[in-house]
C-alpha cells in the first residue's frame, strides 16, 4: 500500500478529509495497516465511502465515515464531533479534500474561483481549526495535500495553481501559529496516476520527468505516512512528490 517504512500508528486516531476515493482512500487504508483508528469524511460518495470502511474495519482498525461539506463551517464542526464522540482523541488531520479543474484563463467564472478557493483553501483552514484542541492535547500533527501546481505555474489552471500555493503558504504560517505543540506540513504531488486518466498524457508527461514514470498513489502515500511519523522538528515543510518534473 505504501512504500515507506513507517512507525507504528496503533493508538492513534487520524482524520482524513475527502477519504473515499483515489488518494484519500490509499492513505485511509494505509493508516488502517499501520494501526490507527481511521476517520474519514465524503461529500458525494457515500458507496465508495462504504467500501472504504469496510476495507479499513477488514484489516483490524477502527473506522468511521463522516459526511462532511469542507466549504461549510456548520458541517465540519458536527464531523469534528462525530470522530471525538467515537474515539476521544485526535492525533493526526489530513486535508486531502480538494478540487481540480482546467479551465482557460479568460474563461473561468467567479463562481469557479470561489469554490476552487473555498474547498482547496478555506476548507483545510476550517478543518485545521475546529481540530486544533484535540491536536494539541495529543502533540499531533497536520498535513495538507498540496500540488506542484502550487509551485509552478500552469497556464489553463489559474485558479487551482492559485489555490494550491495559497494551501502551501497556509501550511508554513499554521506551522508556526501551531508549534510547539502541532506540527505542520504538506505533500505536494506532481502528475499521479488514480484510475481514468489519459494515457497518452500520461506518456507525455512520464517522458518529461528525471525519474521516467508517472506517480502512484503509493508514492504520495509515504510521503504522508513519513510526515505523520517523523519528528515534530520537521515542521513547515512542502514536499514535492512528483519524480522530478519540477525541476524542469
Amino acid at each position: 500500500m505504501y512504500n515507506a517504512a513507517v512507525a507504528d500508528l496503533r493508538d492513534k486516531t487520524v482524520l482524513i478529509t475527502g477519504g473515499a476515493i483515489h488518494l484519500g482512500r490509499a492513505i485511509a487504508l494505509a493508516m488502517g495497516h499501520a494501526g490507527a483508528g481511521v476517520a474519514f469524511t465524503y461529500l458525494n460518495s457515500a458507496e465508495d465511502a462504504q467500501k472504504t470502511l469496510s476495507d479499513i474495519q477488514a484489516c483490524g482498525s477502527e473506522g468511521l465515515a463522516v459526511h462532511c461539506d469542507v466549504r461549510q463551517g456548520q458541517s465540519i464542526a458536527a464531523a469534528v464531533e462525530a470522530v471525538k464522540n467515537r474515539f476521544g482523541k485526535l492525533d493526526v488531520l489530513v486535508n486531502n479534500a480538494g478540487l481540480f479543474e482546467s479551465v482557460p484563463f479568460t474563461e473561468c467564472t467567479e463562481q469557479q474561483w470561489d469554490n476552487m478557493f473555498a474547498i482547496n483553501v478555506r476548507g483545510p483552514f476550517l478543518v485545521s481549526q475546529h481540530c486544533v484542541p484535540e491536536l494539541r492535547a495529543r502533540q499531533g500533527r497536520i498535513i495538507n495535500l498540496g500540488s506542484l501546481g502550487g509551485e509552478k505555474p500552469w497556464a489553463t489552471h489559474a485558479h487551482y495553481c492559485s489555490s494550491k500555493a495559497a494551501l502551501h503558504m497556509l501550511t508554513k504560517v499554521m506551522a508556526k501559529a501551531l508549534a510547539p505543540e502541532i506540527a505542520v506540513n504538506c505533500v505536494a504531488p506532481g502528475m499521479i496516476a488514480t484510475g481514468g486518466e489519459d494515457q497518452a498524457l500520461l506518456k507525455r508527461f512520464a517522458e518529461k520527468t528525471p525519474m521516467q514514470r508517472t506517480g502512484t498513489a503509493a508514492d504520495v502515500v509515504s510521503a504522508v505516512m513519513f510526515f505523520a511519523t517523523a519528528p515534530d522538528f520537521i515542521t513547515g515543510q512542502v514536499m514535492t512528490v512528483d519524480g522530478g518534473l519540477g525541476l524542469r
